[in-house]
């Protein structure tokens, strides 16, 4: 959804697979792919955090060891390419207590990647409070409302709505915080809060002729 708000000048790469790490990002060779095409003035913009729980389970790292580590070794390489990295804290997933509050699974990792942002000196979006305001919303509206926002039964990853108002939650805070990339922002993109989503009823998009019933890896029993 993102290539949406941007205008011709700026081409966007998805580099993103489902299941990954940060860890999984190096080992794999995907960040050097990555850094191979890079050319100076790019920027990367880096979401992690859902997958990254996996390894607290195994015993193989954390929100403020590991993840924090794997954060600056991107972000190092990024800048030695002449790249600019932009962090996003992961978006949360959806889940609400009694009191009708979204409860907050990924509050270390977003603490983690806003501490990062901090020390390294790098922009910094905070996609978890953004997602939280917008899965409220649309609970608000009744009781498993904000399924609306996701693939089927699946309380992590989003279904074309929900894709699309997020990426405008993202596009809005580049703008907000007067980020280089705002100038590329296509003139008839209006302000967004996600405390004030679009409605998903009257929501329309053309369907992808490409098609994958296969659940992307993202454990939610976190």
């Amino acid at each position: 959804m993102f290539p949406r708000w941007f205008k011709p000048e700026v081409v966007i790469a998805n580099h993103a697979e489902f299941g990954e790490t940060y860890r999984d990002s190096t080992g794999r060779r995907r960040l050097d792919k990555i850094l191979s095409v890079m050319k100076p003035g790019d920027w990367l913009l880096m979401q992690f955090g859902h997958n990254d729980q996996k390894q607290i389970a195994a015993k193989t790292g954390g929100p403020f060891t590991t993840y924090q580590a794997e954060i600056k070794k991107h972000i190092e390489a990024v800048r030695a390419h002449g790249g600019t990295p932009l962090i996003l804290s992961p978006m949360e997933r959806r889940g609400f207590d009694a009191a009708g509050k979204v409860i907050s699974s990924l509050a270390d990792y977003a603490e983690a990647a806003r501490q990062s942002a901090q020390q390294l000196k790098v922009a910094f979006i905070d996609l978890k409070a953004l997602s939280k305001l917008f899965y409220a919303a649309l609970e608000a509206r009744g009781p498993e409302f904000s399924r609306q926002a996701f693939a089927g039964q699946d309380n992590t990853h989003h279904n074309n709505y929900g894709s699309y108002e997020l990426s405008k939650a993202i596009v809005e805070a580049i703008r907000d915080q007067k980020l280089p990339l705002a100038k590329f922002i296509v003139d008839e993109f209006t302000s967004f809060g996600p405390a004030y989503p679009d409605d998903p009823l009257t929501f329309a998009i053309p369907a992808s002729p490409n098609f994958s019933n296969q659940r992307p890896l993202g454990d939610e029993a976190q």
